[in-house]
């Protein structure tokens, strides 16, 4: 117990050490953070409901192309009966012409009969004709309209599958450029067309400190060599930690500000080791609130390195189908 209070007491003179300018600076590169993690979890929250409505709007395209496919089908089986039907009435039109020209000497009022049933059966003729006329335009336009949809819902799913395969890809690069750290600490996943790498605290940082540890200097400049090559994607790093108080008089004061020093020292390690471009990179603190395991806060005492690709082209062909 007496040593216990010796340590606070040597941390405590230890901490009102700090310069008053460091801490400021500390304060204000906070700040900065805050405001960059406010604008790109608005990016990360519209690449993702972007994502979501893209997967929306293919399944809507597939239900009306088997509508159109569906309509297609009736119009031509009543096409082909309405042919029949035109060709039934066009026998019957022969033969009373034929009756007509046989039964005209046998007089005036039969012959006026005759001519009447001649012109309703003209008549009929005729508008079975404007019917099938019709009908052959309206299938003309379904089928065109049924070809554009599935040429651009084709367009659609190879897009997807592009940024797909290519994600799977980048995911097999990045656990391969990572495979001597498996088992201490670090995870490769891919889900929700995103990559997520996670590394626990205890391969990163020492007991709340913002300082990198040589082995976890080096995961993250092999992570950062595989990236440097992607101009594709958006990579966010965030910081998390356990539930675990921690307050301090000097920087880091808490959990939200350890967890976003930490995911900017993160950010500087990888700047200063790749050739990365820093529009891409976002570096954000989540502190305890995104617990990945609540029966093992070890687990939650993390950085996690999440790598989005760029919808933009497939966002394109969306607008063109609006």
């Amino acid at each position: 117990m007496k040593i216990r209070y010796l340590f606070i007491a040597t941390s405590l003179v230890l901490i009102s050490c700090v310069p008053v300018k460091k801490y400021n600076d500390l304060l204000a590169r906070e700040k900065e953070c805050s405001e960059a993690l406010e604008k790109y979890k608005a990016s990360s929250l519209d690449f993702e409901g972007k994502y979501l409505d893209l997967s929306t709007l293919h399944d809507v395209a597939k239900k009306d192309i088997s509508a159109l496919i569906t309509d297609t089908t009736e119009l031509g089986s009543k096409l082909r009966l309405l042919h029949i039907q035109y060709d039934k009435v066009l026998d019957e039109n022969n033969h009373l012409q034929s009756k007509y020209d046989k039964l005209r000497a046998s007089g005036a009022k039969e012959t006026a009969g005759l001519q009447s049933e001649l012109e309703a059966k003209n008549l009929e003729l005729q508008r079975r004709e404007d019917a099938s006329d019709a009908m052959e335009a309206e299938l003309a336009i379904k089928s065109k309209l049924l070809a554009e949809r599935e040429q651009r819902v084709n367009e659609l799913e190879e897009m997807i599958q592009r940024q797909e395969d290519a994600v799977k890809a980048l995911k097999t690069k990045v656990a391969n450029a990572l495979k001597g750290f498996e088992n201490k600490g670090l995870t490769v996943v891919q889900k929700n067309g995103k990559i997520y790498v996670s590394l626990e605290a205890k391969l990163l940082f020492s007991s709340g400190s913002t300082v990198v540890e040589a082995e976890g200097k080096k995961a993250l400049v092999d992570l950062a060599k595989v990236l440097e090559t992607e101009k594709e994607v958006e990579i966010v790093v965030e910081g998390h930690t356990d539930t675990d108080k921690f307050t301090s008089p000097t920087s880091p004061r808490n959990n939200w500000e350890l967890s976003v020093l930490r995911s900017t020292a993160v950010v500087e390690i990888m700047m200063a080791n790749s050739k990365m471009n820093p529009v891409q990179l976002m570096a954000a603190g989540r502190s305890e609130y995104v617990p990945v395991d609540l029966k093992d806060k070890a687990k939650n005492r993390r950085i996690e390195i999440i790598i989005s690709p760029n919808l933009n082209e497939l966002f394109e062909i969306i607008s063109k189908e609006k």
